[in-house]
């Protein structure tokens, strides 16, 4: 009788749980089980493993051969078992020395031919190994870049289960060929494994911004006029709020939000591990860049099912929109054609910052810290606001704005009209601002914004709870009076307020303003309705 473990990873949404891969070989009549509640996939790791382990010239135990996956109450699924299921097999069959890998963390498909390819959620995996206290992993060759993130862990990457044999044993490690490009173009085969259907190239990771190049970018200096969208924008940015472009077709508002990334600041290493995390599980790692650097912008299409922005699906829930928006933009076009539901599902995420999915199978939590933007038609045919241009009845008017709710509305900081652009401001000669420009700005703004809260958890205005906001950073003097008079005639919710107090030290900050002063809650006040406040009324006691 023969026993050997080794160590592999579950991933349950981008959390990891580290499972024993247990093997044990008995006499009796040769069979295969694998218990350890696997999915299908993993199910038939039976065969691939058996392939691979005879393909690579080794011998297959004529015994009773039992695999456990511990612990056995947490859901398993993927191919990524099949490397440690292969080797605690061969340990168990004498061939490789059990202690050799018992305190290793093995990670990757197994092909027929005992070549090791790829799978998603390597990071997320090497992750949760790292937490609990493994140094040694083993990953296939093409995943080697994404496991090494991980500080403090000694990752191998190798191309075939022949290779590995010969490491755990110190025998002569054997050539494998090394993969080449495909002189006709053909995507390479041992990378299908990392990508999703629908991947880059198409659909939803298309609109992700992780893989453009900084040259690629649209630049901010393209949007004709607006120059209040373009404040609101330069200060969403810079704040971390969430903003809502209302105004007719053919204004920018498209154009406004695909520009928003470009000014964001580089995500810092913390969080460019969170995004990359994200992006690995759902299999829209951008090729050739182990590391998401840039914010990501999302933009699903209006038809997007409620599962698919906010985390679903059958079985194990996987990441939606919101999270593959996750420390970047997530943007809603035709906003008041999304469902009635998927539209108020997005209002716990945006005050909390994750998404906590329960299904049959298991209960995920994804991390869900994204800005909002929402682009809307003042009505069904756009032309709502042009003199006798609209068609529609008064009654479609009021059911189509109402599709955006009140709670959802009072979560999103920045509420902005946006006209219609003049012939003069659209044929003229002369540009806006750059993105470069708005982005030095906006740097400096959060740099402030950060020295501000430096002992505390947060890093920008729109993370600060508002009681935190309210009474230990106080604006100058009188500032809150228009603020807290709406407030009293009920045009500001509790929230509301919170939310305006958090724009106007955002525009302070991009002002240079040690605090924010009448102006600032005016302008942050005004941001937020819609609509200009007189002059007057920033005198008024």
């Amino acid at each position: 009788m023969g026993f050997a473990r080794t160590c592999s990873v579950a991933l349950v949404g981008v959390e990891g749980v580290v499972v024993e891969v247990q093997a044990d070989l008995e006499p009796g009549v040769a069979a295969f089980a694998l218990v350890g509640l696997p999915d299908k996939s993993l199910t038939e790791s039976r065969d691939r493993v058996r392939a691979a382990i005879v393909n690579s010239g080794e011998t297959w135990p004529q015994k009773k051969l039992t695999v456990g996956l511990s612990p056995a109450s947490v859901p398993k699924g993927g191919s990524g078992f099949d490397l440690a299921v292969a080797c605690a097999v061969l340990a168990a069959n004498d061939r490789i020395a059990p202690s050799s890998i018992a305190d290793l963390m093995m990670i990757g498909e197994l092909g027929l031919d005992g070549r090791v390819r790829p799978v998603r959620g390597v990071l997320p995996a090497v992750l949760a190994a790292a937490d609990a206290g493994y140094r040694h992993v083993v990953v296939p060759e093409r995943t080697t870049a994404e496991a090494s993130l991980v500080p403090g862990v000694s990752v191998l990457g190798i191309r075939s289960l022949r290779q590995l044999i010969a490491v755990l044993n110190d025998e002569p490690v054997p050539e494998e060929e090394e993969p080449r490009a495909d002189p006709e173009g053909r995507p390479d085969p041992m990378l299908a494994g990392l990508t999703m259907p629908g991947g880059f190239g198409g659909g939803l990771a298309s609109s992700l911004g992780g893989g453009t190049a900084a040259v690629d970018r649209p630049d901010l200096a393209d949007v004709a006029g607006q120059p209040t969208a373009r404040l609101a924008l330069e200060a969403a940015a810079a704040g971390g709020h969430h903003l809502y472009l209302k105004g007719p077709p053919g204004a920018g508002k498209t154009m406004l939000a695909e520009r928003l990334p470009g000014i964001l600041p580089p995500l810092t290493r913390q969080e460019s591990l969170e995004v990359t995390a994200v992006h690995s599980v759902a299999g829209i790692l951008p090729p050739g860049r182990p590391l998401v650097d840039t914010p990501p912008y999302c933009a699903p299409h209006h038809s997007a099912t409620m599962p698919s922005l906010v985390g679903g699906g059958s079985g194990l829930p996987r990441p939606g929109a919101v999270s593959l928006a996750h420390r970047g933009v997530l943007f809603l076009d035709e906003a008041p054609e999304f469902s009635v539901r998927s539209l108020d599902a997005l209002r716990q995420p945006l005050e909390s910052g994750h998404v906590v999915v329960a299904r049959t199978a298991g209960v995920m939590r994804l991390p869900a810290r994204f800005m909002l933007v929402l682009a809307a038609n003042p009505c069904p045919c756009g032309r709502f606001s042009l003199l006798g241009g609209c068609d529609c009845s008064p009654t479609s008017v009021r059911r189509y704005q109402a599709r955006l709710s009140g709670p959802l509305l009072d979560r999103v900081d920045l509420r902005v009209e946006v006209d219609a652009v003049s012939r003069a401001e659209l044929i003229g000669h002369g540009r806006g601002e750059s993105t470069a420009d708005v982005a030095a700005r906006v740097l400096e703004a959060r740099d402030r914004a950060a020295a501000r809260y430096q002992d505390t958890p947060w890093r920008m205005n729109s993370e600060v709870p508002g009681h935190e906001i309210r009474t230990r950073w106080h604006v100058a003097p009188g500032a809150l009076h228009a603020a807290e008079r709406d407030m009293e005639r009920g045009l500001l919710t509790a929230r509301g307020l919170d939310r305006v107090l958090r724009v106007s030290w955002t525009l302070a900050d991009l002002a240079g303003h040690p605090r924010p002063d009448p102006g600032d809650v005016l302008q942050a006040l005004q941001l937020r309705s819609g609509f200009s406040r007189g002059a007057a009324l920033a005198g008024t006691p």
